[in-house]
């Protein structure tokens, strides 16, 4: 004969209250989800455990008791029942992954700053800039700026165009020159070609207009500057005498190079003459007309048809007389030269 269950097992419970059990899970549910869950799962254990019921019943009861819980609980989201925070997780997109740059070896060197800015020597000759910038504390450095090539002797005779600072390996701040000879024009740009005036066109100007427009070039200095006579029989009046010649010819051409080291000859004749036809064939000076073939030309000779150049005529040779028994010169023997070009 068997015993009664002890006061405080499961078999204790009634039918009643088993049921109750059952019929709390929904409202619970109501408040509660995870409490309606809780509550489901200790109805099916008192269900189940030391039941008296039949299976039938116990399966129905457990059916009743999920049935009552989903009754009860919210509809899932659309999105599969995740929380809000989820969602927001989902829908914003995973950061970028980076990878980290590999670690140099050696650190990359530092660019040098660049040098203090020294005085402005351009215009300046090479030997009194080089002097300023060495006591400035720069290593000094030159180079020919223009494109002919010359080496730079006698520091004194060139002048500065250009220059460039830098440092040495050293740490040694540094300057470079750019020159040209002195009195020459600055090239547009370092190496490039000297832009050296040209030879106007001077012909039938005036002596005093050609020493001015030439001297304007300012790379021919006046002791490269020459007058000479257009013919070969000519010659010029004493300084200050031809200011109004006229210029038939130079050498350089015109439109040719004048360089400081251009030596300028001006080839002039009176203005009472026109100038010769150039002749490339001749190989020498052309001549004036000389019809007595004195040696003056006819333009400057008052006698122009006497070739003897008697003492009675002015610029004439004193007159060779075949009497030798004067020598005084009274009779005409002898040298007698008064108001002639030869005394």
């Amino acid at each position: 004969m068997s015993r009664p269950p002890a006061p405080g097992t499961s078999r204790w419970l009634s039918t009643p209250a088993r049921l109750g059990y059952v019929l709390a899970v929904p409202v619970l549910g109501l408040l509660n989800q995870y409490l309606g869950f809780v509550a489901m799962i200790a109805a099916i254990v008192l269900v189940w455990k030391d039941s008296p019921w039949q299976k039938a019943a116990k399966v129905t009861a457990t059916i009743a008791a999920m049935a009552l819980l989903g009754a009860v609980l919210p509809d899932p989201p659309e999105d599969g029942g995740r929380d809000p925070v989820a969602r927001a997780q989902a829908t914003t997109p995973p950061p970028a992954v980076t990878w980290p740059s590999p670690t140099p070896t050696a650190s990359p060197e530092r660019p040098s700053p660049p040098p203090p800015a020294p005085a402005d020597y351009r215009g300046r000759p090479l030997d009194e800039a080089r002097e300023k910038a060495e006591e400035a504390g720069f290593g000094v450095d030159e180079h020919n700026a223009s494109d002919d090539g010359k080496s730079i002797m006698m520091r004194m005779n060139w002048t500065v165009c250009f220059q460039k600072t830098g440092w040495t390996s050293s740490g040694t701040k540094t300057i470079d020159f750019g020159v040209v000879k002195t009195d020459a024009p600055c090239p547009e740009t370092d190496g490039a070609a000297v832009p050296w005036p040209r030879m106007p066109d001077l012909v039938w100007k005036t002596w005093k207009t050609a020493r001015v427009r030439l001297t304007a070039l300012k790379v021919v200095p006046e002791h490269h500057l020459r007058a000479d006579t257009a013919y070969g029989n000519d010659w010029l009046p004493d300084e200050g005498e031809y200011e109004d010649w006229r210029v038939c010819a130079t050498d350089p051409a015109e439109g040719a190079d004048v360089t400081v080291d251009t030596w300028v000859t001006v080839e002039l004749t009176d203005q009472a003459n026109g100038c010769p036809e150039p002749d490339s064939d001749r190989g020498h000076a052309v001549d004036l007309p000389d019809r007595d073939d004195d040696g003056d030309p006819d333009y400057r000779d008052p006698y122009p048809g006497d070739p003897d150049r008697t003492t009675t005529m002015p610029n004439g040779l004193p007159d060779h007389s075949d009497d030798d028994s004067s020598d005084d010169g009274s009779h005409g023997g002898g040298w007698n030269c008064p108001r002639t070009r030869w005394c």
